[in-house]
């Protein structure tokens, strides 16, 4: 059988170029995942060696059901050795066979986002450092930053501009408590995300056998999202592919929406510079969107200048014109959208999975949510607390972390007097202060106890070395049982199933349900056919141990969490969290300046390009229909602000907008009812319920009379005060005239760089 009959002219040219630099632009909906999949399967048709293609993605389900359609197209059992997976994923697994170099074990811990907290709480707090200032979620913020570009400890201490940053911002120890991160790090033999893209990196750049090793197994290279690569991802690719330089990266400019995470939209944009040699395939036929979604779309990303020009087209029926619909206040567009869903899906006769509320920030569900409730309209928020971060899960797996790794001080502290064993707070400290007096980790010093006079009662010496003698006990059967049933044992013997079985309350029988989930999630890891081994290139009879299920356990996102709950519910998600979905019915909203795009975005290109790819992802989600909304008036901080309607709307063709819809409230019915009005816009109305509005800032006693009045005035050194970010003080200047820019630290937001002709500054 030809597989390649399957594809259309543009996706089969794209996957029978295997030899050189390939880029391939993807709209959306064009089968972009279909040509990855596809060119895998050719490669293994042609006589490649799976275990020679590396295939890296953005999400570990992606991955699954690519490795399941290759399976299933190549008539090769080893198809499967294919090394497809995440960039974290993947590089975890070379780190496994390779930290040794770096001074790590092979069974290192991976901290999620709660592990890296809590421990920056406490290297603050021992620090005697003021939360407020030196608040955990923005010093790790900054240290994410530093790693993904390739900015170690070291470096970041010895850079002046890094250290004035600091100082300027007013924490000048923020690099003191980097390197005080990283060395409590390697001190429990753990690594947190970025270091998994960063000792990869130092890995090839250190260790010149090791990328050699490496140049040499992968012969043909393929990356799935390129335009969400970071810069660390993005060296570590040029590295592996700089033998041979057989990579081909699938993407699409139009859909970067995560420079907040790093993602740098310039590394797609910059392709053939890199690779001047490379060829370029553009997929532009649609097949998820009507023609009318298609055509709104393409009219507003083309506002974008940072593109490479595609015409998205398809074949598919025109379809409903987008819906627009404009409430008085927030708790009014919640109603009215719903009664929106409510009407459409009893006139067409739909399921509840057929809709999707699309929002901007996760604060604004609550509106929606009320009024689907009021409605009996099951609904689901994704994005909200997943499983593997609930706390009782997040106990039972600190256990295993324990187990596989006895130098995981945050683990141990999560376990060691839960359930109570008559271990103290105190104790721990006790504890937190000795191994910290010999650069150890806890667990070496309760080993060492029955050695020394440790200022501790007999009786806790004896809880603790007895909870040390229980987890050595299950980590001497890591290797020769079975990953469930030391799961099981573990719980068991913990007391955690007696603990929770015993809480006969509603969230107690919840929270054991929970458990239970997880060991069914353990079970089915233990009897799957198909499995990574992180260690050996012979998958056969390799055993289902705890220490691989933790691996894949560490890497999850939210889109992999165990999902136990009727599927038949309208889905309300951030556009960021809805990116690679797709639902017939879309319902976007929100759609005011300040909000949409945000008021974060508003004083750069570069910013509001983003916002707008953000709105062309949002519209490309739905198949059938898109609905806008938004509100006249919001509550901001408890005072009901005036807001003007999106500049988005006005980047959509009048003509694809419906007749708008009187609505009123029919208290006999208890529900927002519609019907069709001929409203005509005027020259001065562009769009349907639009208003002329002026936009409204923050008053200021000291706002500047124009925004230009004092822009030539500005200076390195500077304090100046933003009418929206408040006071801060001016880092660096670039440009000329009305393009010069200022780099700017706010207090409270931290570095940004502004135009100074819109900055609307007031110098201090």
């Amino acid at each position: 059988m030809n597989i390649l009959e399957d594809l259309n002219d543009e996706q089969r040219v794209a996957v029978e170029h295997i030899e050189g630099p390939v880029m391939v632009l993807a709209g959306a909906g064009s089968g972009k995942t279909r040509v990855l999949t596809y060119r895998v399967a050719h490669l293994i048709n042609l006589g490649v060696d799976p275990f020679s293609i590396l295939a890296l993605t953005f999400t570990n389900k992606a991955a699954r059901e690519m490795k399941k359609r290759i399976t299933a197209l190549v008539d090769n059992k080893d198809a499967r050795n294919v090394w497809m997976g995440t960039f974290h994923s993947i590089f975890a697994r070379i780190l496994r066979i390779e930290a040794h170099r770096l001074g790590f074990p092979s069974h290192f811990t991976i901290y999620d986002t709660d592990d890296s907290k809590s421990l920056m709480k406490s290297l603050i707090n021992e620090q005697e450092l003021d939360p407020k200032i030196y608040a955990p979620s923005y010093v790790l913020n900054r240290i994410s930053q530093a790693k993904i570009n390739l900015v170690t400890p070291a470096l970041y201490n010895s850079d002046p501009q890094l250290l004035l940053q600091d100082k300027i911002s007013g924490r000048p120890k923020t690099g003191h408590l980097y390197t005080m991160y990283q060395n409590r790090m390697v001190k429990a033999s753990a690594m947190d995300f970025d270091d998994l893209l960063l000792n990869t990196y130092r890995l090839l750049e250190e260790y010149p056998e090791v990328l050699y090793k490496y140049q040499q197994k992968f012969l043909f290279i393929l990356v799935d999202e390129y335009q969400d690569t970071n810069y660390v991802q993005y060296a570590i690719l040029k590295k592996l592919a700089a033998n041979n330089e057989n990579i081909c990266v699938v993407g699409d400019d139009a859909q970067s929406i995560y420079a907040f995470r790093g993602a740098n939209i310039q590394n797609i944009l910059n392709f053939k510079s890199d690779y001047p040699d490379a060829a370029t395939y553009k997929l532009e036929q649609n097949y998820r969107s009507t023609k009318t979604i298609v055509k709104v779309a393409n009219g507003v990303i083309v506002n974008n200048k940072d593109q490479i020009f595609k015409e998205i087209w398809t074949n598919n029926e025109e379809g409903h014109l987008i819906g627009l619909l404009k409430a008085t206040t927030d708790s009014e567009e919640g109603s009215l959208v719903a009664n929106a869903i409510f009407e459409h899906k009893m006139n067409h006769q739909l399921r509840n999975d057929a809709f999707a509320i699309l929002y901007r920030t996760n604060a604004q569900s609550r509106a929606f949510e009320e009024s689907l409730r009021k409605l009996n309209i099951p609904y689901k928020i994704y994005g909200g607390l997943s499983f593997y971060r609930r706390k009782e899960i997040k106990d039972l797996i600190a256990y295993y972390r324990l187990v596989i790794n006895h130098h995981d001080d945050e683990a141990l502290l999560r376990v060691i007097n839960y359930p109570s064993r008559g271990i103290g707070k105190t104790s721990c400290e006790r504890l937190i202060v000795e191994a910290d007096k010999n650069r150890t980790s806890i667990w070496e010093v309760i080993e060492n106890m029955p050695d020394k006079r440790f200022d501790l009662p007999m009786g806790t010496q004896k809880k603790m070395t007895d909870f040390c003698v229980m987890i050595k006990s299950f980590s001497a059967q890591l290797k020769t049982k079975n990953a469930y049933l030391l799961a099981r044992e573990i719980a068991s013997a913990a007391g955690i199933l007696k603990e929770l079985h015993e809480d006969r309350s509603p969230e107690g029988i919840s929270r054991f349900e929970n458990i239970e989930e997880l060991l069914n999630a353990i079970q089915d890891f233990s009897e799957r056919e198909e499995i990574l081994s992180f260690t050996a290139e012979n998958l056969e009879n390799v055993p289902r141990t705890l220490d691989e299920f933790m691996q894949e356990v560490a890497l999850l996102t939210d889109a992999d969490t165990p999902d136990t709950e009727d599927p038949d519910h309208v889905s309300l998600m951030t556009i960021h969290a809805a990116k690679g979905l797709e639902f017939p019915y879309v319902y976007i909203v929100g759609l005011e300046e300040n909000l949409f795009p945000s008021i974060q975005s508003l004083d750069s290109r570069a910013d509001l390009e983003e916002e707008r790819r953000l709105f062309y992802v949002a519209l490309t989600r739905a198949m059938k229909k898109v609905t806008l909304s938004y509100a006249e008036n919001r509550y901001r901080w408890g005072n009901l602000t005036l807001c003007e309607p999106s500049r988005f709307i006005d980047e959509i063709d009048l003509a694809a907008f419906e007749a708008p819809k009187k609505v009123s409230f029919n208290p006999a019915e208890n529900r927002f009812v519609t019907s069709s009005g001929d409203v005509r816009a005027t020259k001065d109305q562009r769009h349907p319920y639009r208003k002329n509005f002026r936009r409204v800032l923050p008053s200021s006693d000291n706002s500047p009379t124009s925004p230009d009045d004092n822009s030539e005035l500005i200076q390195v050194g500077m304090n100046v005060e933003h009418a929206r970010f408040g006071k801060g003080k001016v880092i660096s200047m670039e440009g000329t005239g009305p393009n010069k820019k200022a780099t700017i630290y706010f207090q409270d937001i931290g570095q940004k760089q502004i135009l100074l002709k819109f900055a609307r500054l007031r110098i201090l």
